[in-house]
């Protein structure tokens, strides 16, 4: 409800209380992949249970005075943003942060909290936080942020981002998009999202050319597995063999069902576009057929107002291929 002005150049767009709870309800289901949370083994807590019944003037009055704005606006999440403009809403959020630690503290004896290094502010504000309210002693560790190459965080951009939810990235994309990774972050990757041996990825490291192709598809396979299931990493690693092999009757290929009737007096390419999810809006499928990434079968689509027709398809199906490496299947019902 508060956003965090890190790594933003404009204020995060706010939620309502629904979508709020909604999120709450998929990171608790994809959390619990990696994180045993049955009995006491963890616990998961919402910081609204004691943010949101926070009276204003009391809470600025005993915990306001511990913050100073001098050392606040030093804060890289702050001073990116003060040129720019910052609200006093997301000025907040350094305070917001902080006092959850303090709870935690209270409620549970948590003394460290972890995330990444572009949060070690918010985390060192909440360390001091518990000296001055309780005279505690807390911790903080973080950890390298998965960026490119070029230092940019990966999957954050709207129209790239890769989710953990398979409604949002399906296996298949989600294998891709590591499949197809940078040639430069391919051993950084490896190092910091799977389990395999630093010396098996020092061999991997030094392949060249076509041969780092190997160690890009065990990057994607390991991913997946952790990420999916082993039977998930199967099924789009042989969809993607099978694809780039010439053949295209995968079943693991992403595929959209949609009545034949639709296609009576033909669909737009736009239209099916969206319909597929392989476009986050219009305007990016405009840009995309004229940038000539767009392929109806072995068709190359030149025109945004091509019409799909029962005529491309092939025994009720059609093979939609967006860039080199994105293939999505409509079949017809």
């Amino acid at each position: 409800m508060v956003g965090d002005p890190t790594d933003r150049t404009d204020m995060r767009q706010m939620m309502s209380p629904e979508q709020i709870r909604h999120n709450v309800e998929c990171f608790k289901k994809q959390l619990s992949k990696f994180i045993d949370l049955s009995g006491d083994k963890a616990i998961m807590a919402d910081n609204a249970d004691w943010l949101l019944e926070l009276k204003y003037v009391p809470f600025i009055r005993e915990y306001g005075v511990h913050f100073s704005v001098n050392k606040m606006l030093t804060a890289d999440a702050y001073r990116t943003r003060f040129e720019r403009g910052l609200s006093f809403f997301e000025f907040n959020y350094m305070l917001m942060q902080s006092y959850d630690f303090l709870e935690l503290y209270r409620r549970y004896d948590c003394k460290m909290q972890l995330g990444g290094n572009d949060q070690w502010s918010n985390i060192l504000g909440g360390v001091e936080l518990i000296r001055r309210a309780e005279n505690g002693s807390a911790y903080g560790l973080t950890m390298t942020l998965l960026t490119t190459s070029e230092g940019k965080k990966m999957g954050k951009s709207q129209s790239g981002a890769v989710w953990l939810d398979p409604e949002k990235t399906s296996p298949y994309d989600f294998y891709q998009y590591w499949r197809n990774v940078d040639d430069a972050d391919v051993v950084n990757c490896l190092k910091l999202l799977t389990y395999i041996p630093l010396e098996e990825i020092e061999k991997l490291s030094k392949l060249e050319g076509s041969e780092i192709n190997k160690a890009k598809e065990i990057l994607a396979f390991s991913v997946t597995e952790i990420v999916h299931s082993t039977k998930d990493a199967e099924e789009a690693q042989a969809a993607a063999r099978s694809l780039f092999g010439g053949k295209q009757d995968s079943d693991s290929i992403p595929s959209t069902d949609v009545e034949a009737s639709y296609f009576e007096n033909g669909m737009g390419i736009i239209e099916l576009l969206e319909l597929t999810k392989l476009i986050p809006t219009r305007s990016e499928g405009r840009r995309l057929i004229q940038q000539g990434g767009v392929k109806i079968g072995d068709i190359k689509v030149d025109s945004s107002d091509m019409v799909i027709t029962k005529q491309h398809f092939n025994n009720d199906c059609l093979l939609i291929q967006k860039g080199k490496k994105g293939f999505h299947k409509i079949k017809l019902v």
